[in-house]
Protein backbone atom coordinates (compact mmCIF):
# COMPACT_ATOMS: atom_id res chain seq x y z
CA UNK A 1 0.00 0.00 0.00
CA UNK A 2 1.43 3.66 -0.95
CA UNK A 3 2.32 6.17 1.57
CA UNK A 4 0.04 8.54 -0.09
CA UNK A 5 -2.53 6.12 -0.14
CA UNK A 6 -2.34 5.56 3.64
CA UNK A 7 -1.91 9.26 4.14
CA UNK A 8 -4.79 10.20 2.21
CA UNK A 9 -7.13 6.99 4.26
CA UNK A 10 -5.73 8.83 7.13
CA UNK A 11 -6.44 12.45 6.70
CA UNK A 12 -10.76 11.27 5.39
CA UNK A 13 -11.22 8.97 8.07
CA UNK A 14 -9.65 11.58 10.88
CA UNK A 15 -11.16 14.57 9.05
CA UNK A 16 -14.32 12.18 9.61
CA UNK A 17 -14.29 11.47 13.15
CA UNK A 18 -12.07 14.16 14.91
CA UNK A 19 -13.94 15.82 17.92
CA UNK A 20 -15.64 19.13 17.11
CA UNK A 21 -13.71 22.06 19.55
CA UNK A 22 -16.72 23.82 19.90
CA UNK A 23 -18.65 23.72 22.79
CA UNK A 24 -21.83 22.61 22.08
CA UNK A 25 -20.99 18.72 22.38
CA UNK A 26 -18.74 18.39 19.50
CA UNK A 27 -21.65 17.92 17.54
CA UNK A 28 -20.08 18.75 14.25
CA UNK A 29 -17.36 16.99 13.35
CA UNK A 30 -18.52 14.40 15.61
CA UNK A 31 -20.76 11.22 15.15
CA UNK A 32 -24.13 11.04 16.38
CA UNK A 33 -24.33 9.67 19.69
CA UNK A 34 -26.74 7.10 17.80
CA UNK A 35 -23.64 6.53 15.61
CA UNK A 36 -21.48 5.88 18.81
CA UNK A 37 -23.67 4.02 20.82
CA UNK A 38 -23.82 1.23 18.29
CA UNK A 39 -20.47 0.32 18.55
CA UNK A 40 -21.18 -0.92 21.85
CA UNK A 41 -22.51 -4.03 20.54
CA UNK A 42 -20.28 -6.85 20.94
CA UNK A 43 -20.51 -7.82 16.95
CA UNK A 44 -19.05 -4.21 16.21
CA UNK A 45 -16.70 -4.37 19.26
CA UNK A 46 -13.29 -4.01 16.76
CA UNK A 47 -14.80 -0.68 16.19
CA UNK A 48 -15.63 0.35 19.43
CA UNK A 49 -11.89 -0.42 20.63
CA UNK A 50 -9.81 2.31 19.58
CA UNK A 51 -12.17 4.68 22.62
CA UNK A 52 -10.23 7.85 21.94
CA UNK A 53 -11.12 10.92 20.04
CA UNK A 54 -10.72 9.89 16.77
CA UNK A 55 -10.35 6.21 15.10
CA UNK A 56 -9.03 4.79 11.66
CA UNK A 57 -11.84 3.89 9.44
CA UNK A 58 -11.19 1.70 6.20
CA UNK A 59 -11.58 3.49 2.96
CA UNK A 60 -11.84 0.89 0.12
CA UNK A 61 -10.05 0.18 -2.45
CA UNK A 62 -13.34 0.56 -4.80
CA UNK A 63 -13.80 4.18 -3.45
CA UNK A 64 -10.22 5.14 -4.65
CA UNK A 65 -10.90 2.97 -7.34
CA UNK A 66 -14.44 5.21 -8.24
CA UNK A 67 -12.67 8.63 -7.03
CA UNK A 68 -9.73 8.44 -9.73
CA UNK A 69 -12.12 7.20 -12.35
CA UNK A 70 -14.36 10.49 -11.58
CA UNK A 71 -10.91 12.76 -12.31
CA UNK A 72 -10.27 11.03 -15.06
CA UNK A 73 -13.51 11.32 -16.98
CA UNK A 74 -13.16 15.38 -15.58
CA UNK A 75 -10.04 15.69 -16.62
CA UNK A 76 -10.84 14.45 -20.05
CA UNK A 77 -14.33 16.45 -20.22
CA UNK A 78 -12.05 19.35 -19.38
CA UNK A 79 -9.69 19.04 -22.31
CA UNK A 80 -12.65 18.24 -24.43
CA UNK A 81 -14.75 21.45 -23.15
CA UNK A 82 -11.62 23.55 -23.85
CA UNK A 83 -11.33 22.74 -27.48
CA UNK A 84 -14.45 23.50 -27.75
CA UNK A 85 -14.12 26.89 -26.94
CA UNK A 86 -10.97 27.66 -28.43
CA UNK A 87 -12.38 26.32 -32.16
CA UNK A 88 -15.08 29.41 -31.28
CA UNK A 89 -13.28 31.80 -30.21
CA UNK A 90 -10.50 33.01 -27.83
CA UNK A 91 -11.13 34.13 -24.62
CA UNK A 92 -8.29 36.91 -24.73
CA UNK A 93 -11.56 38.86 -26.44
CA UNK A 94 -13.39 39.22 -22.97
CA UNK A 95 -12.54 42.26 -20.87
CA UNK A 96 -12.11 40.54 -17.67
CA UNK A 97 -12.37 43.98 -16.12
CA UNK A 98 -15.41 44.81 -16.63
CA UNK A 99 -18.43 44.34 -14.33
CA UNK A 100 -20.30 41.40 -14.46
CA UNK A 101 -23.54 42.70 -15.59
CA UNK A 102 -25.68 40.21 -14.01
CA UNK A 103 -24.83 41.08 -10.44
CA UNK A 104 -26.78 44.44 -11.25
CA UNK A 105 -30.54 42.15 -11.34
CA UNK A 106 -29.73 40.25 -8.46
CA UNK A 107 -31.86 42.89 -5.78
CA UNK A 108 -31.74 39.87 -3.32
CA UNK A 109 -28.49 40.31 -2.55
CA UNK A 110 -29.68 44.16 -1.19
CA UNK A 111 -32.32 42.25 1.19
CA UNK A 112 -29.80 40.00 2.70
CA UNK A 113 -30.51 40.03 6.64
CA UNK A 114 -28.44 38.33 9.87
CA UNK A 115 -29.09 34.93 10.60
CA UNK A 116 -31.41 34.78 13.13
CA UNK A 117 -31.88 31.33 14.69
CA UNK A 118 -34.70 29.63 16.38
CA UNK A 119 -33.27 27.43 19.28
CA UNK A 120 -35.72 24.15 20.23
CA UNK A 121 -38.24 24.88 22.92
CA UNK A 122 -37.21 22.41 25.90
CA UNK A 123 -39.57 21.62 28.70
CA UNK A 124 -38.24 20.60 31.90
CA UNK A 125 -39.46 18.17 34.68
CA UNK A 126 -38.69 15.53 36.95
CA UNK A 127 -39.87 11.85 37.63
CA UNK A 128 -41.50 11.32 40.96
CA UNK A 129 -37.96 9.19 41.65
CA UNK A 130 -36.11 12.40 40.90
CA UNK A 131 -34.78 11.90 37.32
CA UNK A 132 -34.04 15.08 35.66
CA UNK A 133 -35.68 15.17 32.04
CA UNK A 134 -35.66 17.06 28.92
CA UNK A 135 -37.90 17.09 26.49
CA UNK A 136 -38.61 18.35 23.37
CA UNK A 137 -41.91 18.26 20.89
CA UNK A 138 -40.97 17.46 17.46
CA UNK A 139 -44.27 16.24 15.07
CA UNK A 140 -42.81 16.90 11.66
CA UNK A 141 -42.02 12.79 11.62
CA UNK A 142 -43.60 10.61 13.91
CA UNK A 143 -40.50 9.46 15.52
CA UNK A 144 -39.59 8.97 19.27
CA UNK A 145 -35.60 9.22 20.55
CA UNK A 146 -34.74 8.58 24.25
CA UNK A 147 -31.74 8.38 25.71
CA UNK A 148 -31.34 7.20 29.32
CA UNK A 149 -27.99 8.57 30.78
CA UNK A 150 -26.10 7.54 33.89
CA UNK A 151 -23.17 8.65 35.36
CA UNK A 152 -21.75 5.21 34.62
CA UNK A 153 -18.82 4.77 32.44
CA UNK A 154 -15.41 2.52 32.46
CA UNK A 155 -13.82 5.61 34.68
CA UNK A 156 -16.28 3.32 37.33
CA UNK A 157 -14.29 -0.07 36.83
CA UNK A 158 -11.88 -0.04 39.74
CA UNK A 159 -14.71 0.54 41.80
CA UNK A 160 -16.54 -2.71 41.27
CA UNK A 161 -12.85 -4.61 41.25
CA UNK A 162 -9.16 -3.47 40.94
CA UNK A 163 -7.48 -2.79 37.50
CA UNK A 164 -11.34 -4.71 36.60
CA UNK A 165 -10.87 -2.56 32.97
CA UNK A 166 -14.08 -3.75 30.98
CA UNK A 167 -17.03 -3.91 33.01
CA UNK A 168 -19.10 -1.13 32.31
CA UNK A 169 -18.20 -2.05 28.73
CA UNK A 170 -19.28 -5.79 29.14
CA UNK A 171 -22.26 -4.80 31.08
CA UNK A 172 -23.09 -2.45 28.05
CA UNK A 173 -23.23 -4.89 25.68
CA UNK A 174 -25.06 -7.80 27.22
CA UNK A 175 -28.02 -5.69 28.59
CA UNK A 176 -29.64 -6.14 24.87
CA UNK A 177 -28.63 -9.71 24.78
CA UNK A 178 -31.69 -11.62 26.95
CA UNK A 179 -33.41 -10.59 30.26
CA UNK A 180 -35.11 -13.01 32.75
CA UNK A 181 -38.26 -13.13 30.64
CA UNK A 182 -36.98 -13.23 27.10
CA UNK A 183 -33.72 -15.11 25.86
CA UNK A 184 -30.96 -13.66 23.40
CA UNK A 185 -33.52 -14.50 20.49
CA UNK A 186 -36.69 -14.11 21.78
CA UNK A 187 -35.96 -10.45 22.64
CA UNK A 188 -33.84 -9.75 19.49
CA UNK A 189 -36.61 -10.74 17.71
CA UNK A 190 -39.09 -8.29 19.35
CA UNK A 191 -37.22 -5.68 18.77
CA UNK A 192 -37.03 -6.48 14.84
CA UNK A 193 -40.96 -6.84 14.62
CA UNK A 194 -40.95 -3.54 16.39
CA UNK A 195 -38.68 -2.15 13.81
CA UNK A 196 -36.94 -0.15 17.04
CA UNK A 197 -33.25 0.70 17.39
CA UNK A 198 -32.85 0.05 21.15
CA UNK A 199 -28.83 0.04 22.43
CA UNK A 200 -26.64 0.36 24.85
CA UNK A 201 -23.29 1.43 25.48
CA UNK A 202 -19.93 2.56 27.88
CA UNK A 203 -17.75 5.65 27.60
CA UNK A 204 -15.34 6.64 30.06
CA UNK A 205 -17.96 8.79 31.76
CA UNK A 206 -20.97 7.95 31.04
CA UNK A 207 -23.47 4.67 30.23
CA UNK A 208 -26.23 5.82 27.94
CA UNK A 209 -29.17 3.47 26.78
CA UNK A 210 -30.79 4.53 23.68
CA UNK A 211 -34.39 3.97 22.12
CA UNK A 212 -35.66 5.02 18.91
CA UNK A 213 -39.41 4.07 17.82
CA UNK A 214 -41.89 5.08 16.08
CA UNK A 215 -44.40 7.45 18.09
CA UNK A 216 -47.85 5.62 18.17
CA UNK A 217 -48.66 3.09 21.04
CA UNK A 218 -48.37 -0.08 19.07
CA UNK A 219 -44.76 0.52 18.09
CA UNK A 220 -43.60 2.69 21.16
CA UNK A 221 -45.15 0.89 24.74
CA UNK A 222 -43.79 -2.31 23.31
CA UNK A 223 -40.51 -0.56 22.78
CA UNK A 224 -40.57 0.98 26.43
CA UNK A 225 -41.36 -2.39 28.00
CA UNK A 226 -38.43 -3.73 25.92
CA UNK A 227 -35.98 -1.02 27.54
CA UNK A 228 -37.00 -1.87 31.33
CA UNK A 229 -36.52 -5.75 31.05
CA UNK A 230 -33.03 -4.94 30.16
CA UNK A 231 -32.47 -2.51 32.65
CA UNK A 232 -34.44 -4.32 35.68
CA UNK A 233 -34.03 -8.41 34.38
CA UNK A 234 -30.90 -8.43 32.60
CA UNK A 235 -29.99 -12.01 32.56
CA UNK A 236 -25.97 -11.81 31.79
CA UNK A 237 -26.22 -15.12 30.94
CA UNK A 238 -23.05 -17.21 31.69
CA UNK A 239 -22.33 -18.70 28.38
CA UNK A 240 -23.21 -15.57 26.48
CA UNK A 241 -20.72 -14.23 28.59
CA UNK A 242 -17.95 -16.19 27.93
CA UNK A 243 -19.12 -15.86 23.81
CA UNK A 244 -18.46 -12.20 24.59
CA UNK A 245 -15.35 -12.27 26.26
CA UNK A 246 -13.74 -14.77 23.57
CA UNK A 247 -14.63 -12.15 21.13
CA UNK A 248 -13.77 -9.20 22.67
CA UNK A 249 -10.16 -11.01 23.17
CA UNK A 250 -9.90 -11.63 19.48
CA UNK A 251 -10.38 -7.85 18.59
CA UNK A 252 -8.05 -6.60 21.11
CA UNK A 253 -5.42 -9.01 19.78
CA UNK A 254 -6.35 -7.49 16.58
CA UNK A 255 -6.21 -3.84 17.66
CA UNK A 256 -1.83 -4.35 18.29
CA UNK A 257 -2.12 -4.23 14.60
CA UNK A 258 -3.24 -1.02 14.56
CA UNK A 259 -0.80 2.12 15.32
CA UNK A 260 -3.75 4.28 15.48
CA UNK A 261 -5.04 2.38 18.18
CA UNK A 262 -1.45 1.73 20.08
CA UNK A 263 -1.13 5.61 19.94
CA UNK A 264 -4.06 6.14 21.52
CA UNK A 265 -3.96 4.01 24.56
CA UNK A 266 -0.14 5.02 25.13
CA UNK A 267 -1.00 8.47 25.40
CA UNK A 268 -3.98 8.33 27.63
CA UNK A 269 -1.99 5.76 29.75
CA UNK A 270 1.01 8.38 29.76
CA UNK A 271 -0.94 11.44 29.79
CA UNK A 272 -3.60 10.00 33.16
CA UNK A 273 -1.18 7.60 35.01
CA UNK A 274 -3.31 6.24 37.44
CA UNK A 275 -6.18 7.98 37.23
CA UNK A 276 -9.76 6.34 35.70
CA UNK A 277 -9.28 7.69 32.58
CA UNK A 278 -6.01 6.17 31.76
CA UNK A 279 -7.41 2.57 30.85
CA UNK A 280 -9.56 2.51 27.62
CA UNK A 281 -12.99 1.47 27.75
CA UNK A 282 -13.45 -1.94 26.20
CA UNK A 283 -10.94 -3.53 28.94
CA UNK A 284 -7.21 -5.22 28.47
CA UNK A 285 -5.75 -8.66 27.25
CA UNK A 286 -5.19 -9.17 31.07
CA UNK A 287 -8.38 -7.55 32.71
CA UNK A 288 -11.43 -9.56 30.48
CA UNK A 289 -10.73 -13.18 31.43
CA UNK A 290 -11.28 -12.03 34.44
CA UNK A 291 -14.56 -10.34 34.22
CA UNK A 292 -17.53 -12.73 35.75
CA UNK A 293 -21.61 -12.27 36.18
CA UNK A 294 -21.20 -10.97 39.11
CA UNK A 295 -19.27 -7.93 39.07
CA UNK A 296 -21.49 -6.68 35.97
CA UNK A 297 -24.81 -7.61 38.17
CA UNK A 298 -22.90 -5.18 40.86
CA UNK A 299 -22.30 -2.71 38.27
CA UNK A 300 -25.28 -2.47 37.62
CA UNK A 301 -27.43 -2.45 40.68
CA UNK A 302 -24.42 0.25 42.09
CA UNK A 303 -24.54 2.60 39.25
CA UNK A 304 -27.91 1.91 36.67
CA UNK A 305 -30.20 3.88 39.60
CA UNK A 306 -32.54 6.34 39.88
CA UNK A 307 -30.02 9.12 41.50
CA UNK A 308 -27.53 8.66 39.18
CA UNK A 309 -29.31 9.08 35.64
CA UNK A 310 -31.10 11.67 33.18
CA UNK A 311 -33.68 11.48 30.42
CA UNK A 312 -33.79 13.44 27.01
CA UNK A 313 -36.43 12.81 24.86
CA UNK A 314 -37.32 13.99 21.51
CA UNK A 315 -40.07 13.74 19.12
CA UNK A 316 -43.88 13.25 18.47
CA UNK A 317 -45.01 13.49 21.54
CA UNK A 318 -47.25 15.56 24.04
CA UNK A 319 -45.56 16.99 27.02
CA UNK A 320 -48.28 14.82 28.83
CA UNK A 321 -47.13 11.65 27.05
CA UNK A 322 -43.72 12.36 27.43
CA UNK A 323 -44.04 12.67 31.25
CA UNK A 324 -45.51 9.22 31.48
CA UNK A 325 -42.81 7.34 29.61
CA UNK A 326 -40.08 8.84 31.54
CA UNK A 327 -42.41 7.56 34.72
CA UNK A 328 -42.48 3.82 32.80
CA UNK A 329 -38.82 3.51 32.03
CA UNK A 330 -38.19 5.67 35.74
CA UNK A 331 -39.99 3.44 37.66
CA UNK A 332 -38.46 0.34 38.06
CA UNK A 333 -34.86 1.72 38.12
CA UNK A 334 -33.61 1.41 42.17
CA UNK A 335 -33.14 4.61 44.11
CA UNK A 336 -29.63 4.25 44.38
CA UNK A 337 -27.22 6.80 45.27
CA UNK A 338 -24.85 9.77 43.03
CA UNK A 339 -21.89 8.55 41.98
CA UNK A 340 -18.67 9.84 43.66
CA UNK A 341 -16.92 12.70 41.71
CA UNK A 342 -13.71 11.31 40.21
CA UNK A 343 -10.45 12.68 41.36
CA UNK A 344 -8.93 15.45 39.56
CA UNK A 345 -6.41 14.20 37.17
CA UNK A 346 -2.58 15.81 37.24
CA UNK A 347 -0.73 17.28 34.08
CA UNK A 348 2.66 16.22 33.14
CA UNK A 349 5.22 18.40 35.04
CA UNK A 350 7.70 17.82 31.72
CA UNK A 351 7.91 17.29 28.13
CA UNK A 352 7.85 13.23 27.66
CA UNK A 353 8.32 11.65 24.45
CA UNK A 354 7.31 7.51 23.76
CA UNK A 355 7.90 5.68 20.50
CA UNK A 356 6.60 2.32 19.89
CA UNK A 357 8.19 0.36 16.96
CA UNK A 358 5.61 -0.70 14.63
CA UNK A 359 6.71 -2.30 11.09
CA UNK A 360 4.79 0.36 8.81
CA UNK A 361 6.44 3.42 6.16
CA UNK A 362 3.93 5.86 8.07
CA UNK A 363 4.60 6.89 11.45
CA UNK A 364 1.52 7.59 13.35
CA UNK A 365 2.14 10.76 15.93
CA UNK A 366 -0.25 12.08 18.93
CA UNK A 367 1.10 15.12 20.76
CA UNK A 368 -1.04 16.96 23.34
CA UNK A 369 -1.25 17.95 26.86
CA UNK A 370 -4.27 17.67 29.61
CA UNK A 371 -7.02 19.75 28.88
CA UNK A 372 -10.26 21.18 30.32
CA UNK A 373 -13.27 19.92 31.71
CA UNK A 374 -16.89 20.38 30.74
CA UNK A 375 -17.56 23.84 31.57
CA UNK A 376 -20.97 24.25 33.68
CA UNK A 377 -20.77 28.35 34.50
CA UNK A 378 -21.25 31.22 32.30
CA UNK A 379 -17.47 32.49 32.55
CA UNK A 380 -15.91 29.47 32.40
CA UNK A 381 -17.93 28.40 28.77
CA UNK A 382 -16.73 31.98 27.44
CA UNK A 383 -13.49 30.92 27.60
CA UNK A 384 -14.27 27.45 26.24
CA UNK A 385 -15.28 29.54 23.07
CA UNK A 386 -12.72 31.26 22.66
CA UNK A 387 -10.32 28.60 23.03
CA UNK A 388 -12.85 26.77 19.93
CA UNK A 389 -12.53 29.80 18.25
CA UNK A 390 -8.83 30.01 18.33
CA UNK A 391 -7.94 26.58 18.02
CA UNK A 392 -9.96 26.02 14.89
CA UNK A 393 -7.88 28.71 13.31
CA UNK A 394 -4.74 27.26 14.62
CA UNK A 395 -5.56 22.87 13.91
CA UNK A 396 -9.34 22.71 13.20
CA UNK A 397 -8.26 20.14 10.43
CA UNK A 398 -9.90 22.75 7.58
CA UNK A 399 -7.64 23.63 4.59
CA UNK A 400 -7.19 26.89 5.94
CA UNK A 401 -6.09 26.24 9.42
CA UNK A 402 -2.23 27.06 9.65
CA UNK A 403 -1.18 23.29 10.69
CA UNK A 404 -2.64 21.86 7.63
CA UNK A 405 -1.68 25.21 5.48
CA UNK A 406 2.22 24.84 6.43
CA UNK A 407 2.50 20.76 7.59
CA UNK A 408 0.46 20.13 4.76
CA UNK A 409 0.99 22.44 2.07
CA UNK A 410 3.46 24.24 2.18
CA UNK A 411 5.80 21.29 3.79
CA UNK A 412 4.05 18.34 2.00
CA UNK A 413 5.04 16.42 5.02
CA UNK A 414 1.41 14.74 5.65
CA UNK A 415 -2.46 14.55 4.09
CA UNK A 416 -4.00 15.51 7.16
CA UNK A 417 -3.25 16.93 10.46
CA UNK A 418 -6.37 17.80 13.03
CA UNK A 419 -6.40 19.09 16.86
CA UNK A 420 -8.81 19.46 19.20
CA UNK A 421 -9.87 19.58 22.43
CA UNK A 422 -12.43 16.50 24.11
CA UNK A 423 -13.97 18.30 27.82
CA UNK A 424 -15.63 15.36 30.30
CA UNK A 425 -16.43 15.54 33.53
CA UNK A 426 -13.03 15.80 34.50
CA UNK A 427 -9.89 17.36 32.18
CA UNK A 428 -10.00 15.54 29.10
CA UNK A 429 -7.08 15.41 26.51
CA UNK A 430 -6.02 18.15 23.90
CA UNK A 431 -4.85 16.24 21.26
CA UNK A 432 -2.84 16.49 17.72
CA UNK A 433 -2.85 14.10 15.37
CA UNK A 434 -1.15 12.99 11.95
CA UNK A 435 0.84 10.87 9.90
CA UNK A 436 3.89 11.41 8.04
CA UNK A 437 6.88 9.18 6.28
CA UNK A 438 9.14 7.41 8.90
CA UNK A 439 11.70 9.98 7.53
CA UNK A 440 9.85 12.81 7.99
CA UNK A 441 8.39 12.37 11.52
CA UNK A 442 10.67 14.14 13.20
CA UNK A 443 11.06 17.16 10.84
CA UNK A 444 6.86 16.84 11.03
CA UNK A 445 7.01 17.59 15.08
CA UNK A 446 9.49 19.98 15.09
CA UNK A 447 7.35 22.00 12.33
CA UNK A 448 4.00 21.27 13.71
CA UNK A 449 5.35 22.65 17.22
CA UNK A 450 6.65 25.64 15.23
CA UNK A 451 3.69 26.88 14.09
CA UNK A 452 1.58 26.17 17.40
CA UNK A 453 4.08 28.55 19.33
CA UNK A 454 4.12 31.16 16.35
CA UNK A 455 0.48 31.37 17.13
CA UNK A 456 0.89 31.79 21.01
CA UNK A 457 3.67 34.10 20.32
CA UNK A 458 1.84 36.43 17.71
CA UNK A 459 -1.82 35.08 18.40
CA UNK A 460 -4.22 35.10 15.31
CA UNK A 461 -5.36 37.80 13.44
CA UNK A 462 -8.81 39.48 13.46
CA UNK A 463 -9.70 37.75 9.50
CA UNK A 464 -9.16 34.93 10.82
CA UNK A 465 -11.24 35.10 13.80
CA UNK A 466 -13.79 36.51 11.83
CA UNK A 467 -13.67 33.41 9.05
CA UNK A 468 -14.03 31.03 12.33
CA UNK A 469 -16.73 32.40 14.11
CA UNK A 470 -19.09 32.93 11.11
CA UNK A 471 -18.54 29.75 10.13
CA UNK A 472 -19.46 28.48 13.78
CA UNK A 473 -22.62 30.31 13.99
CA UNK A 474 -23.99 29.75 10.60
CA UNK A 475 -23.60 25.93 10.84
CA UNK A 476 -25.08 26.05 14.49
CA UNK A 477 -28.32 25.62 13.12
CA UNK A 478 -27.16 22.08 11.93
CA UNK A 479 -27.22 21.05 15.28
CA UNK A 480 -30.50 20.32 15.69
CA UNK A 481 -31.50 19.86 12.14
CA UNK A 482 -33.03 16.40 12.96
CA UNK A 483 -34.35 14.13 16.20
CA UNK A 484 -30.98 12.71 16.26
CA UNK A 485 -29.42 16.02 16.68
CA UNK A 486 -31.73 17.26 19.16
CA UNK A 487 -31.78 14.42 21.29
CA UNK A 488 -27.76 14.34 21.61
CA UNK A 489 -27.32 17.72 22.34
CA UNK A 490 -30.31 17.37 25.20
CA UNK A 491 -28.68 14.25 26.41
CA UNK A 492 -25.45 16.38 26.79
CA UNK A 493 -27.05 19.10 28.74
CA UNK A 494 -29.04 16.95 30.87
CA UNK A 495 -25.95 14.84 31.77
CA UNK A 496 -23.73 17.88 32.70
CA UNK A 497 -26.55 19.87 33.95
CA UNK A 498 -26.67 22.43 32.20
CA UNK A 499 -28.96 25.38 32.18
CA UNK A 500 -31.50 25.27 28.82
CA UNK A 501 -29.78 29.12 28.30
CA UNK A 502 -26.87 27.18 27.11
CA UNK A 503 -28.29 26.75 23.64
CA UNK A 504 -29.68 30.48 23.50
CA UNK A 505 -26.65 31.78 24.75
CA UNK A 506 -24.24 29.82 22.05
CA UNK A 507 -24.55 32.48 19.76
CA UNK A 508 -24.09 35.17 22.07
CA UNK A 509 -21.14 33.69 23.38
CA UNK A 510 -19.48 33.91 19.70
CA UNK A 511 -20.45 37.51 19.41
CA UNK A 512 -18.73 37.85 22.34
CA UNK A 513 -15.76 36.54 21.41
CA UNK A 514 -12.99 39.15 21.02
CA UNK A 515 -9.47 38.73 19.79
CA UNK A 516 -7.95 39.32 22.97
CA UNK A 517 -9.76 36.66 24.18
CA UNK A 518 -9.10 34.43 22.17
CA UNK A 519 -4.97 34.61 21.76
CA UNK A 520 -4.87 34.77 25.68
CA UNK A 521 -6.61 31.83 26.03
CA UNK A 522 -4.69 29.95 23.69
CA UNK A 523 -1.82 31.06 25.41
CA UNK A 524 -3.19 30.26 29.15
CA UNK A 525 -4.34 26.79 28.06
CA UNK A 526 -1.58 24.95 25.49
CA UNK A 527 1.50 24.30 26.52
CA UNK A 528 3.71 22.85 23.46
CA UNK A 529 7.08 23.17 25.28
CA UNK A 530 5.66 20.38 27.91
CA UNK A 531 3.53 18.17 25.22
CA UNK A 532 3.10 14.46 25.35
CA UNK A 533 4.40 13.11 22.26
CA UNK A 534 3.64 9.48 20.85
CA UNK A 535 5.25 8.24 17.61
CA UNK A 536 4.19 4.55 16.52
CA UNK A 537 6.50 3.46 13.43
CA UNK A 538 9.35 1.87 12.13
CA UNK A 539 12.16 4.47 13.10
CA UNK A 540 12.61 5.79 16.28
CA UNK A 541 12.38 9.78 15.81
CA UNK A 542 13.83 10.88 18.54
CA UNK A 543 17.21 8.77 17.87
CA UNK A 544 18.12 8.92 14.28
CA UNK A 545 20.73 11.03 13.37
CA UNK A 546 19.84 11.96 10.23
CA UNK A 547 16.26 13.31 10.98
CA UNK A 548 18.01 15.62 14.05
Amino acid sequence: MSSAYTNAKYFIDKKKTMTQSSDILQTKKQPSDRARRSTSNTSLICKSLTDKSFTYNKLSHLSIAILLGLTTVSMTAQAETTGIEESRGSAALVDTSAPIAALSKLTSLDDTKPLKVTVPTIQEFKTKVGVPVAFVQTTALPIVDIDLRFNAGSARDGSIRKEGFGIANMTATMLTQGTKQLDENAFTQAGETLGIDLNSSAYKDMFVVSLRSLSDDKHLLPAIDLMTQMLSDPAFDEQILARDKARLLVGLQQQKQDPGSLASIAFNQALYGEHPYAHQTPGTLDSVPNIDRQQLLEFKNRYLVAANASIAMTGNLTLSQAKKLAEDITTGLPAGQKAAALPEPKPLDQAKNIHIPFPSTQTTILMGQLGNKRATNPQDQQQQTNFAVGNEVMAGGNFNARLMTEVRQNLGYTYGITGSMTPMLEKGPYQIGFSTRNDKARAAIDASLAVINDTLDKGITSSEMRLTTDNLKNSFPMSFASNAGINSLLGMMTFYQLPNSYLNDYIKRIDQVKLTGVNQTLRETLKPDDFLIVTVGQNDPWEDKENK
